[in-house]
């Protein structure tokens, strides 16, 4: 709920609905804009969509299309921008399923490049996920990259700079969204554009430094990548701790190297890995490798490991979650497309995703991991080439547009009585806080803090007390706080362009009916009215100098 608030209030996304839209210009054919919406409370900090079609038709005529990237739900209806529309959806804060790439571009190739019978027109293309941040500047950056003949180091500044305020980083900053894009680029620039997806199995996870307490989960995509799929967690008879003499194995990998050889602690860890720890802790230190009786099998290339320290917490029934992080890799472009049938992928936690993108990771759970994988011989290969001029282009299905889980739809769901109209004192204020958070949970999953434990979770090892451990410094900051300019909210930093205002009080008359038709309830409408004053004060308050400010409110 606090981050809901915090979006709405903070800097200028919080803004009059007439005041202008949420949206860049990355070229003069790629428009970026944050996800539109026709219900509250998003509207009230977000993109009306029918004052972002008004602006779109007075600008593009009827040369525009929106390409939308969200899983969780566009927050508007195909109707309301005239079924022109084109769904390719998956999770936020991830990248995506690389099957999807070469028809998402095709997609965009088809309509931007299509012969224009006036001269002077030109189509545009806008793209949105949430913030308009991550998915959308992955997405934007491909485009640049495999259609439009840019280097990959040129597309990702421009998006940045269209994109982002001063100080703010960088627009794709996800490690993970990176990594694909530079898949893009390789798949452009040296593969000819041909991608093979083939199920693959995980054999081993090998862990330097590992801490006590760790879970450790592979994950991959289901579903045409609109959900990620947990296809196993390591328990304790997985773990070979090869540290231990009475455990060393010395048998070769599938791979022909040696366990021993494999996990010697690696001579050139960085400083943060050489921090000094307590006795305990160092014992609770170990090099390991895990081992399913099973090759882990995932029916597609790209593949996800999961990293959750719980340390032992003072109330019962709960753990303190005090380390989180994920990395995605692709097996084809680590090794596969160079004719391999098994490879490795390597990292060092520095590099990992942290929560919901960000750089943030907590107290630090391990040094270092490699993934040895391996293609599956169950399962077919498919070949998945960019679709050429003419040729038919798949697309994904859209997820439920109100938004199923997301905890900004969560409450402005339709309620006709029930919790919300309880007439209790403060009742609303605490139902919509409670709704906003089990929504949250259910769909963003984690996050540093107290966790309820389950009884899934009783062969997973849990760390001692925080309190017991030797914490430096750093790593008391990493778990407690954010240094300036990092957040876990992808909508900080962006730099919304403000079209004319004209443009907008003066939109056309199709679309004045729109108010009238939006997805409301009378609460939301009051709640919406009451949004709207506050953030306008508080924007009057913080003045023009936005751009500049570091820190959101607390």
């Amino acid at each position: 709920m606090a981050s809901l608030l915090r979006q709405i209030v903070s800097g200028p996304r919080a803004r009059h609905p007439e005041a202008g839209l949420d949206l860049c210009y990355v070229t003069d054919n790629i428009v970026v804009t944050s996800g539109p919406s026709s219900v509250w409370p998003r509207k009230a900090y977000r993109n009306p969509v029918n004052h972002l079609v008004a602006f779109l038709d007075k600008k593009h005529g009827q040369e525009w299309a929106i390409f939308e990237f969200r899983a969780e739900g566009t927050g508007y209806p195909d109707e309301e921008v005239y079924n022109r529309v084109h769904h390719f959806p998956w999770p936020d804060h991830h990248p995506p399923p690389f099957a999807i790439i070469p028809n998402l571009m095709a997609a965009m190739r088809t309509w931007l490049q299509a012969d224009m019978k006036e001269e002077g027109k030109q189509r545009v293309a806008v793209v949105h996920c949430k913030a308009g941040k991550g998915r959308s500047g992955t997405v934007a950056c491909s485009y640049l990259i495999s259609q439009e003949g840019w280097r990959m180091e040129d597309a990702l500044k421009r998006f940045t700079l269209r994109r982002m305020r001063n100080g703010f980083g960088d627009g794709v900053s996800i490690p993970s969204q990176l990594r694909w894009v530079r898949y893009v680029d390789k798949w452009t620039n040296e593969m000819g554009k041909k991608y093979l997806e083939r199920p693959i199995e995980i054999v081993e996870v090998h862990v330097w430094g590992l801490r006590s307490g760790v879970k450790v989960c592979v994950e991959g995509f289901i579903e045409d990548g609109k959900r990620i799929k947990n296809f196993h967690t390591f328990i304790r008879d997985e773990k070979i701790n090869v540290d231990d003499d009475a455990h060393r194995e010395p048998d070769a990998d599938p791979l022909g190297r040696s366990q021993t050889e494999n996990l010697v602690p690696p001579s050139n860890a960085t400083s943060s890995s050489k921090t000094e720890v307590s006795t305990a802790e160092k014992e609770a230190i170990q090099n390991v490798i895990l081992r399913p009786p099973e090759p882990i099998r995932l029916p597609t290339s790209d593949v996800n490991i999961d990293f959750e320290r719980r340390n032992k917490s003072g109330y019962s029934g709960f753990a303190m979650v005090t380390s989180l992080a994920h990395v995605w890799f692709n097996a084809h472009f680590e090794g596969g497309y160079e004719g391999n049938e098994s490879g490795l992928f390597e990292i060092e936690w520095e590099a990992m995703d942290g929560i919901k993108g960000s750089v943030r990771k907590g107290i630090k759970a391990l040094d270092r991991m490699k993934v040895i994988w391996k293609y599956s011989e169950a399962g077919r290969s498919q070949s998945v080439d960019e679709p050429k001029e003419g040729e038919s282009v798949k697309e994904g299905q859209p997820a439920d547009w109100r938004g199923e889980g997301d905890p900004e739809a969560v409450i402005g769901a339709k309620h006709s009585g029930g919790v919300l109209n309880s007439g209790h004192v403060g009742g609303t204020p605490l139902t919509l806080g409670q709704m906003s958070s089990d929504a949250a949970n259910k769909l963003m999953g984690k996050d540093l803090g107290l966790r309820k434990s389950h009884d899934a979770s009783a062969d997973i090892s849990r760390a001692s007390s925080v309190k017991d451990e030797s914490v430096t410094p750093l790593e008391s900051e990493q778990l407690d706080g954010l240094p300036e300019h990092v957040s876990d909210s992808e909508d900080e930093g962006v730099k919304p362009h403000v079209p004319n205002e004209h443009d907008i009080l003066n939109r056309p008359s199709n679309h004045e009916s729109h108010d009238d038709d939006r997805q409301d309830t009378a609460t939301g409408k009051y709640l919406e009215l009451g949004l709207g004053k506050v953030s306008n004060i508080l924007a009057k308050m913080k003045g023009s100098g936005s751009d500049h400010e570091t820190n959101s409110p607390k």
